[in-house]
């Protein structure tokens, strides 16, 4: 084992050497060596076919690169698209790879073309396919400039402008490309027991792909002083949508670290209710209604039934299996194990999800979002559920495998939910049992203020008796629970500020505190959680410290624009899953208020 972790830290980038591809129902990852090490197919949530990221490059790969290796020299996606264009030059010349998947059509396609542009530089493909996250070997054939290649219910074609052969398992292509070739590569999945997709033209794919990118993004709205960095922000958010259903994925990938060598790796393919929330009011408030639209249809199809029953995550078409199991044939990260697929969390009680849908279906409504008698329905159904439930321990917000316990930020969400319901029945033509509503709203706010507030230390803490702290405690000002100016809010974000960060960056909680999470190991500062300090420093007087900070932030983007789960101050590294949209949406949202 030991020598095979050897191998992953040389063969895997840094997480942040990663560039996103994708096509709204699944996505890649390319490095900057212009290596794809990770790829599921056909959806998000699918085996990966290439998974060197979580192990080597026996588990499946695909590099198309200058023969003498290395790095490229720059690279940066065409402005408002998810197209990557990647530069090497070399001592025989410049060459540019352009790398994208197309907007899904008959079947998923990767498209990889080859431009010279000086000089006479030796290239070279190496493929290496391998399905059910690299565990299954394809049989493979070679016609000539194509390769097929089978594997149960998997089948894959490349097509290639120059001939391909196969050694050590691999498949591999040698060619020379000078100033003004353009050769075009396309790697195409579909199940093998359904005949070969049509041929797709790269030249014309990248033209449409582009096209589809930037007539998306001719409807966004922000135009404030952060435009490129929210722009791809929304690109990113966009890109982790699965077009067919409108769910939303918390991020492209599974088990990246939260500590190298750690063992805080989850499977984030799936749609979180939370996550989903809080990017489609990042969405709304920038001009696209009708994701908002397209999701509220996935949650009325998601959560049918008791809303005692609704869970915290579903799968991309609103499943609710998501059994966590552990893949020992690959060595994780740099080392860090277990890979797992699927995610124990989805049996979690989190109550407050309840509140932030509630929350996000009445910033739908505010945006203009046409009303729906079942979105309404749904929204009682909720209320009438937090009604009983609102009292009871979860496991909150974090998902901690620790015991359950009384999370102020559950408890402020709950309010959030009887407070969006009564501003819409006070707003709007809809009925509702407000005088009912607001007796509850009151003592759920009168009880966290009395049990979750530590008057000696003048903080919110992060559960009732508990001296530790939280830092979804910064979005108590953003959600109206109190004024911003109120001593308890400043005293609580000054708290957090103080205890709560390193070097500056803020932390989810003190995982070694009180054995609140059940877990072995610490984790890296939470990008989100910075963000919502910036907005907590803006919103209590201080707007410079708050911009300072964000500024920052944007720095720790990789050279792409992208943005994973965490962020250790100490190696300077990204961790966790990659690219986390709700990194992405708390700095779209922070923009937003920043600029306002």
């Amino acid at each position: 084992m030991r020598e095979r972790s050897e191998r992953t830290v040389d063969r895997t980038g840094r997480i942040e050497d990663y560039a996103l591809l994708g096509d709204l129902q699944t996505a890649a990852l390319v490095g900057r060596d212009g290596s794809i090490d990770w790829l599921c197919l056909p959806a998000f949530d699918s085996g990966a076919c290439f998974a060197a990221l979580l192990g080597d490059r026996e588990n499946g790969h695909w590099q198309v690169a200058p023969a003498a290796g290395g790095s490229c020299h720059s690279r940066a996606y065409r402005e408002d698209t998810l197209v990557l264009d990647t530069v090497w030059r070399t001592a025989d010349g410049e060459v540019r790879v352009v790398d994208f998947m197309p907007p899904r059509g008959q079947a998923p396609d990767v498209v990889r073309i080859v431009e010279g542009v000086s000089g006479a530089v030796p290239m070279r493909s190496e493929l290496r396919l391998r399905f059910d996250y690299g565990h299954i070997l394809p049989w493979v054939r070679h016609t000539g400039n194509e390769l097929s290649a089978l594997a149960g219910p998997d089948a894959a074609w490349l097509e290639s402008p120059v001939p391909l052969h196969g050694r050590d398992n691999a498949t591999y292509a040698e060619f020379t490309v000078r100033a003004g070739d353009r050769l075009g590569f396309v790697l195409t999945w579909q199940p093998s027991h359904l005949p070969r997709p049509d041929h797709v033209d790269p030249f014309e794919a990248l033209a449409g792909t582009v096209s589809f990118w930037r007539d998306w993004m001719a409807g966004c709205t922000y135009a404030g002083r952060w435009s490129e960095a929210v722009r791809r922000s929304l690109i990113t958010l966009k890109a982790l949508t699965y077009a067919p259903t409108g769910g939303l994925v918390a991020a492209a990938t599974t088990s990246l670290p939260e500590q190298i060598g750690g063992v805080r790796n989850w499977d984030y393919r799936y749609c979180w209710l939370r996550d989903a929330s809080f990017t489609l009011q990042g969405l709304l408030a920038n001009g696209f209604v009708a994701e908002a639209a397209a999701w509220r249809e996935w949650l009325l199809r998601a959560v049918a039934g008791d809303p005692a029953d609704l869970q915290i995550m579903y799968s991309l078409t609103g499943g609710r299996r998501l059994p966590e199991l552990e893949l020992p044939w690959l060595a994780g990260y740099e080392g860090s194990t277990p890979v797992r697929v699927g995610n124990g969390a989805a049996d979690q009680l989190q109550l407050d999800v309840w509140g932030e849908v509630l929350d996000c279906l009445s910033a739908a409504r505010v945006a203009g979002l046409a009303r729906d008698e079942d979105a309404w329905s749904l929204q009682r159904a909720f209320l009438d559920y937090l009604e009983g439930a609102w009292q009871q321990p979860d496991n909150g917000l974090w998902e901690v495998r620790g015991p359950r316990r009384q999370f102020v930020h559950s408890k402020v969400m709950a309010w959030v939910g009887f407070d969006r319901m009564i501003r819409t029945v006070e707003d709007s033509a809809v009925d509702g049992p407000v005088d009912r509503w607001r007796a509850v709203r009151a003592d759920i706010h009168r009880e966290i203020c009395a049990e979750g507030y530590d008057a000696e230390r003048n903080t919110f803490t992060q559960y009732y008796g508990s001296h530790g702290l939280d830092a979804a405690l910064l979005l108590l000002p953003r959600l109206g629970f109190l004024p911003a100016d109120d001593p308890r809010i400043v005293g609580t974000v000054d708290a957090v500020r103080r205890e709560l960060t390193e070097d500056g960056l803020v932390l989810r909680y003190r995982p070694e505190h009180e054995g609140v999470d059940g877990l072995p190991g610490t984790e890296g500062s939470f990008v989100m959680c910075t963000f919502w300090l910036a907005d907590a420093l803006a919103l209590t007087g201080r707007a410079a410290e708050g911009i300072e900070l964000f500024e920052r932030m944007l720095a720790l983007r990789n050279d792409v624009g992208l943005l994973s789960e965490e962020y250790d101050v100490r190696s300077a590294r990204q961790l966790g899953n990659t690219p986390q949209a709700f990194s992405h949406v708390a700095l779209v949202n922070t923009a937003v208020r920043l600029s306002a």
